[in-house]
């Protein structure tokens, strides 16, 4: 039976394109399938013992201008496709794809090896491995090639 329901992740990095360009062209080529793309966003926060020191507004106000530009940015890329849904999440990346797709019944998650987050990039593809070892549903990780 082939998928109904992909969930792509988008973060604006090479790998996260590729990966919802994957997915747009599994929906076309699915009749009846439907796609749902996410952006998370993230405002860090750093706990000192007992102390919680947040960022400052005005990173937190550019942070989310940039989250809404890049999901600008993912539906521009997704246009062609009458039954796409975004979503802008807060919180760790690999727990709000997880739980979107949960919640929503996403039957196939598309993503990228490795995305823009800078500490993610000392492990190997922190997210997307993750997403595949705690996922529900198969987990398509698209590559650079």
């Amino acid at each position: 039976m082939p998928f109904q329901h992909l969930l792509a992740a988008y973060d604006g990095s090479e790998q996260s394109k590729m990966a919802l360009d994957k997915a747009v062209d599994l929906v076309r080529s699915t009749p009846g399938s439907r796609l749902s793309v996410v952006h998370v966003y993230h405002f860090p926060s750093l706990v000192v013992g007992e102390a919680m020191i947040a960022a400052p507004v005005s990173g937190e106000l550019d942070g989310m201008s940039e989250a809404e530009r890049l999901l600008e940015e993912a539906k521009a890329r997704a246009a062609s496709l009458p039954n796409t849904t975004t979503a802008l999440l807060q919180g760790d990346t690999a727990l709000a794809v997880l739980d979107y797709a949960e919640k929503h019944g996403a039957d196939l998650i598309v993503i990228g090896s490795r995305g823009l987050g800078r500490l993610g990039e000392l492990f190997l593809g922190s997210v997307s491995h993750y997403v595949v070892q705690h996922a529900k549903v198969p987990v398509l990780v698209i590559k650079r090639e």
